[in-house]
């Protein structure tokens, strides 16, 4: 089949030998299958999968090895699950007709006749058949964008049937909804002069309504649980949660209504999470575990499987907050709105996270406590002045693993919402080829950067990564490349207050009609405004800075940004790591849609790990981070032997006792960032240094 993009398809299928490569054109997902024989596939009707796919394929083959280990769900002719295989797991099953639901970074399945086999060490797994067999493979992507738009005028009423549509994106009004891809994406919302839903937009029946005064901040903050409930918004005197069958719940007022919100989301999903275990896929979850061990609360996880969604709230609210608060998994995102009604446009992006939602009005701090104080360098990557304090606004803690601004000024730890990079990010182009990232070195004394970089992206066996490095540019050069399309822009040299220095003059991206670059990191000092210039030309986020940064600092902040971003974390994601690692990342700041990732993580969820010495082990704890294509409510499984339970992928899981060769097996698999003896350390370079200690001792 040729490569070539379908164009009713987002996910295209191409082979190269014995590699079937399927990519999500729109996501620049990759998956890389090798089979045995060589297989040519032929493009077969999509129905006959019987699941929902954007492509099916048919070919011949007594073999498949995925490059990696993810989930199998092995499911017989009527979607019972027969068998899940995953890390060190070894399967046969007799004669018969299977579908095997393959879990990576794009949706697989594969339909097959048995006998077969499916087996899985700590790197790959490999699906056998006894012979030579037609299989059908079909794929879908993972890409989640608003199926219509809704406009709304700024009147708080109307703002409320707004997001009362928001419902009509789920799939099922089942627990199984907790899974992001059973979730949808909200409807866009345009702020106009009237209110339209269009009538395809009709929310789920699910007997649950919010009511809420008519005020900005309440519909506003109400918006993700809404969502999430398939409830209808309607205007009431007091805030409170209602059903069909008579149950209310009261949901406080100002401050204590959006911490009462916060946590009926949070509970309602958790509480879904865990009695999803009793449906189509019963695995093993830790969190589940813990909450029958460790609370004295009981749910009948099985009755309440086949209760409608309105009773199954009422009974998840009837257990205490305080009870579940220690098992919830660590919240992706919080997101900070200014009282703003055309913030309402941004509402559905940050709902597709499940973000908790506040309102709140700026408070502008002054220079002192705008940041820390870090001693700059005789040699610094500009001579620009500092984004003006004025601008700087402090904001309420989070506990979420992220943390959006969207409203005037420029937030303190915190990224910056830009409402054209959402709409940017649904214009984004399809594209069959690999990830295309371009490093820019415009001035010969930073080439110490430019040789680190080389040496970070691409830097992948799995991914076709095309890394081009591009020196001294001229202002027309640097204006064609910002304009042709590349997928992350990693720059290094000097931007001031008139643009990007050139060795013939200065480039003021606003003078630029488009923008082709995807994702970008402008590594020099005060590139705050020609990133924010970027952003209105087309591109979908990036990563700038505030103030003057000295060389040294800057070259060691771009090296980790750098290496997060080749390894699957997200760009808000990434440089929150980074800030744990120097206190000059303070002055940096993510721009526009800070879920832009650039590659994807060989697992699929990007781990951070923390790892101790003890008397005669180790002791591993591992972050993980939600990424767009895995959101809330996805699962993960450390590949490390004798773990058998799922966990919830936001947070930390862990601690995990580890031998030394046991350790060193583990991060031989992934390439991930660790903490270990207060320094940031790559595994790949770790388990080389432990492997010479084990030699030495």
């Amino acid at each position: 089949m040729s490569g070539r993009r379908s164009t009713d398809s987002p996910v295209a299928v191409s082979t190269s030998g014995r590699t079937i490569d399927v990519v999500d054109t729109i996501e620049r997902r990759q998956f890389g299958l090798r089979t045995s024989p060589e297989a040519s596939p032929t493009r077969v009707d999509r129905d006959r999968v019987g699941f929902p796919v954007d492509v099916a394929v048919e070919l011949t083959v007594d073999r498949i090895t995925l490059p990696t280990v993810v989930g199998v769900y092995v499911r017989d002719r009527t979607g019972d699950l027969v068998v899940h295989v995953e890390h060190y797991a070894d399967e046969e099953l007799p004669a018969g007709r299977y579908v095997l639901e393959i879990d990576g970074p794009i949706k697989l399945y594969l339909r097959v006749a048995g006998p077969l086999g499916v087996a899985a060490n700590g790197s790959e797994t490999t699906i056998a058949l006894e012979s030579e067999t037609d299989v059908i493979l079909g794929a879908r992507s993972r890409h989640r964008s608003p199926a219509a738009t809704v406009s709304t005028t700024a009147e708080p009423t109307d703002v409320m049937a707004a997001v009362s549509s928001f419902g009509s994106a789920l799939k099922t009004t089942t627990v199984e909804r907790s899974y992001p891809t059973l979730r949808g994406h909200p409807p866009a919302v345009v702020l106009g002069d009237d209110l339209d839903v269009p009538p395809s937009l009709v929310p789920p029946e699910t007997g649950v309504r919010i009511e809420l005064p008519a005020e900005h901040r309440y519909v506003f903050a109400a918006a993700p649980l809404a969502f999430y409930l398939g409830a209808t918004v309607v205007e009431a005197d007091e805030p409170r949660l209602v059903t069909d069958a008579g149950f209310s719940y009261p949901l406080g007022t100002g401050r204590r209504f959006e911490e009462a919100v916060e946590r009926t989301l949070k509970q309602v999903f958790f509480l879904d999470c865990l009695t999803r275990t009793e449906g189509r896929f019963p695995v093993d979850l830790a969190e589940r575990e813990r909450f029958e061990r460790r609370t004295s609360h009981e749910l009948d996880f099985a009755a309440l499987y086949e209760r409608p969604l309105a009773s199954q709230v009422e009974a998840y609210l009837d257990v205490p907050y305080s009870t579940v608060e220690p098992l919830l998994p660590r919240w992706k995102l919080t997101a900070e709105l200014q009282r703003d009604p055309a913030n309402v446009e941004l509402l559905p992006f940050f709902v597709d996270d499940l973000a908790v939602v506040r309102t709140t009005e700026p408070n502008r701090v002054s220079a002192t406590d705008a940041a820390t104080e870090h001693v700059r360098g005789l040699f610094t990557r500009s001579a620009g002045e500092a984004v003006p304090a004025a601008e700087r606004v402090s904001l309420s803690q989070t506990a979420s693993m992220e943390h959006v601004w969207a409203g005037d000024g420029i937030p303190l730890r915190a990224s910056k919402a830009l409402s054209a990079a959402y709409e940017n990010r649904l214009r984004r182009e399809p594209s069959v080829d690999g990830i295309d990232i371009t490093v820019v070195c415009n001035d010969p004394a930073m080439n110490a950067e430019r040789t680190l970089l080389e040496g970070v992206y691409g830097s992948r066996d799995r991914l076709a990564v095309e890394t081009t490095v591009r020196q001294e540019l001229s202002t027309d050069e640097l204006a064609r490349l910002l304009a042709s399309r590349t997928d992350f822009l990693h720059y290094v040299g000097h931007i001031d207050a008139d643009g990007f220095e050139c060795p013939d003059g200065r480039l003021d991206a606003a003078s630029l009609d488009s923008v082709g670059v995807d994702a970008f990191l402008l590594n020099a000092c005060t590139s705050y405004e020609q990133g924010a210039a970027l952003i209105e030309a087309g591109s979908v986020g990036g990563i700038v800075t505030l103030d003057v940064i000295a060389d040294e600092d800057a070259l060691r902040a771009g090296y980790l940004l750098g290496s997060l971003l080749n390894r699957g974390f997200p760009l808000r994601a990434a440089l929150e790591v980074v800030r744990r690692d120097s206190l000059v990342a303070a002055q940096y700041l993510v721009l526009g849609d800070g879920g832009v990732t650039v590659a994807q993580a060989e697992s699929g969820t990007p781990f951070l790990g923390r790892l101790e010495e003890r008397a005669d082990d180790y002791e591993l704890d591992l972050e993980s981070y939600v990424v767009n294509q895995r959101g809330m409510g996805s699962l993960v499984r450390p590949a490390i032997e004798g773990v058998e339970s799922y966990f919830l992928n936001s947070g930390t899981v862990g601690p995990f006792r580890l031998s030394a060769g046991a350790l060193c097996d583990f991060l031989g698999l992934e390439t991930v960032p660790l903490w270990y003896r207060d320094e940031l350390r790559w595994s790949d370079e770790l388990r080389d240094d432990l492997r010479l200690t084990d030699r030495r001792t």
